[in-house]
């Protein structure tokens, strides 16, 4: 009884055996990855829109107002320079 191979397994024990570590490397291997993608990805968040100044948002009402027609190509003028002097 010198070649029962092992407990009756046979060669298929050492297929077995040789799949299953493959399947725990590539499962590690996965881990590694998947952590590795996971932190890498705070720089992938869009960056914050900066903040629009108090003269840029008076010149876009401003001009809502001429294209609406709520005031006057003189009055548009005067008011679009007095805001850029400030």
């Amino acid at each position: 009884m010198m070649h029962d191979w092992y407990g009756g397994w046979g060669p298929g024990g050492w297929v077995a055996m040789g799949l299953l570590m493959l399947a725990f490397w590539a499962a590690v291997a996965a881990v590694i990855v998947y952590v590795v993608r996971s932190t890498g990805r705070t720089h992938d968040a869009p960056a914050p829109r900066p903040q629009a100044r108090p003269e840029d948002e008076a010149l876009r009402i401003l001009d809502e107002r001429f294209a609406r027609g709520d005031i006057d190509a003189e009055e548009y003028t005067h008011r679009r320079e007095l805001l850029r002097t400030r």
